[in-house]
């Protein structure tokens, strides 16, 4: 096997991997599916080992394809975007750059500015993938990423788009009418929360809060369980317990009265939030507009 065939078949080997399937795999690379799973049992053939194990619904890799896709996943990462670094030389911006986010990010942030972006460079397909799961951008195949500082891979480079801020607690009017206001954290146990469930882990979010730079873990009776930021302030703009989220999310809320805040005293805080990226996607054009115009806009607020 020569070197670019070797190549090409790496290829197609790893978005089988990140499809999940031959066919998933041809539908992004635009082959027909025959001729993904021909090049995939080339490659099977000239290592001499099976990388997939096959039944009728799925496939999975092998002990042998697992080290194959680790090994060999950052290295043709950083050759494809060299190789485009080269060909963008001659052309404007172009090419798809795919970025995942937390839903959270994408309703206070991402939403407002993107359309801009796509109307300055109408030759990158723009793809966003919302999702509250913490995203391997190497593995996945996404160019960039945004999450919390505290939980950006080691290795990647990151920029801080937003600072660190505050969590809220807040209740509604009619809820602050039949039930009163707590003052002190002890006084949530005498209340109900209404809490966020994390989609990817299934674990209820703890409830942390901040005393003189102390954290104090406080365990409420929940009076509603989502998983979705917007239907958890719904549930306290409702009434049905104490809602908790972070201030951009709610500050229209606080300012027009539709929500009051309480034990402001005690709101945590939240760490920034920030772009993140391998060193060498930077060299890829279509990439490289991406991350700048975050960058602008993280500094213009």
């Amino acid at each position: 096997m020569n070197k670019g065939s070797a190549y090409n078949k790496l290829h197609i080997f790893q978005m089988i991997v990140r499809s999940g399937s031959i066919r998933g795999a041809a539908r992004q690379l635009e082959m027909a599916a025959p001729s993904v799973s021909l090049a995939l049992k080339q490659l099977e053939a000239h290592l001499g080992l099976p990388l997939f194990s096959r039944t009728t619904r799925r496939i999975e890799l092998t002990e042998a394809g697992q080290q194959l896709y680790e090994t060999t996943c950052s290295t043709m990462q950083e050759l494809d975007y060299a190789l485009e670094s080269v060909q963008d030389l001659r052309q404007k911006p172009s090419g798809k750059v795919s970025i995942t986010l937390p839903h959270f990010m994408y309703q206070s942030y991402f939403r407002q500015i993107y359309p801009e972006f796509c109307r300055r460079y109408p030759d990158i397909q723009l793809e966003i993938s919302v999702s509250d799961e913490s995203i391997n951008i190497l593995n996945s195949g996404h160019d960039l990423g945004i999450r919390f500082g505290n939980l950006v891979e080691p290795g990647m480079v990151a920029h801080q788009l937003i600072p660190p801020g505050l969590e809220a607690l807040f209740v509604s009017p009619d809820y602050l009418q039949r039930f009163g206001k707590p003052l002190t954290p002890e006084d949530l146990q005498q209340h109900k929360l209404v809490q966020y469930r994390f989609i990817a882990s299934n674990q209820l979010a703890p409830l942390e809060l901040n005393h003189n730079g102390q954290s104090i873990a406080v365990n409420m009776p929940c009076g509603l369980i989502v998983n979705d930021t917007n239907a958890l302030i719904d549930g306290a703009l409702n009434g049905l317990g104490v809602g908790r989220m972070l201030v951009p999310l709610v500050q229209e809320y606080l300012d027009d009265g539709r929500l009051i805040p309480v034990l402001q005293d005690y709101w945590p805080t939240y760490p920034g939030m920030y772009l993140y990226f391998l060193q060498n996607s930077q060299k890829a054009r279509r990439v490289r507009v991406l991350i700048d115009f975050l960058l602008e806009k993280s500094r213009s607020g």
